[in-house]
């Protein structure tokens, strides 16, 4: 009775403040324009997370269960801070395993090995794949040393080409954090960053996407974005990135994921 009464308690904890949320437009708003997330999708596979690192959530995720990456991260811009970078990665153990706490943790956190990654990307899935963990939500632009903390898990991450994540798509991490620092420093800032699934999969078990790209709204007092910009690149070696409106790139990513309209800031 006491173990039972045990789990009944992680289960009723969880449901009530869970990482893993029916309406993350509810339980982390803060993180999308005017409260409104991207885009979903149709389908059980896509789950909304609230990235909660010791308690407190820090960026939202809408994560491809299938496909084991993300679709798109949510997060926020609040100025150079120098963050550093940490060396281990997280999972987010209630995809596996729905009684278990709210945050993210250690892959043994997960006890049961038949559950562990089930629904999604482990370490051992990056080893030997010629492939990076590609932050979505990146440490360059994250408003804390504990946000930046918490951008180190799976859930937050696809498989990236080495060249184009260490040179191409820092360079553009880069140049929109300078870019924002120096013109919309007095306004809220929202940034959205997500991948295109590809034809490629690793350990017969993560897509590496076609695709990443990028989108920030520096948002007004008429709750518009003042300015606002789209970049999507390749996921290779070959330095094809793209500049453009974000009514460009939601054309773009209108036809690559084969939908009838797909809106990245929402009025």
């Amino acid at each position: 009775m006491t173990l039972f009464l045990h789990v009944l308690m992680l289960f009723l904890l969880s449901g009530g403040s869970a990482k893993v949320v029916q309406n993350f437009e509810k339980e982390c708003g803060q993180f999308f324009a005017n409260g409104k997330s991207p885009t979903t999708f149709t389908g059980s596979q896509y789950k909304q997370i609230c990235q909660t690192l010791n308690g407190v959530a820090h960026f939202a995720t809408y994560y491809d269960t299938i496909n084991k990456i993300p679709v798109y991260s949510a997060y926020r811009f609040a100025g150079l801070m120098g963050c550093t970078r940490k060396s281990s990665w997280y999972i987010e153990p209630q995809l596996d395993n729905k009684i278990l706490g709210q945050n993210m943790a250690s892959e043994g956190s997960v006890k049961d090995k038949d559950l562990r990654g089930v629904h999604q990307a482990l370490n051992e899935d990056y080893e030997k794949s010629g492939f990076d963990r590609g932050h979505l939500a990146p440490v360059y632009l994250a408003e804390s040393q504990s946000c930046a903390d918490a951008t180190f898990t799976l859930t937050n991450a696809a498989p990236q080409d080495r060249c184009f994540n260490r040179i191409f798509w820092w360079e553009v991490e880069e140049e929109l954090a300078e870019f924002l620092e120096k013109n919309c420093k007095s306004q809220p800032v929202y940034i959205v960053t997500g991948v295109v699934p590809g034809t490629v999969i690793i350990n017969n078990r993560v897509n590496v996407p076609s695709h990443f790209w990028t989108a920030y709204c520096c948002l007004d007092q008429n709750k518009k974005c003042s300015r606002s910009e789209g970049v999507i690149g390749s996921n290779d070696g070959n330095n094809n990135i793209k500049i453009m409106s974000l009514a460009d790139l939601e054309k773009n990513l209108k036809k690559h994921y084969g939908t009838t309209t797909f809106k990245v800031f929402q009025y």
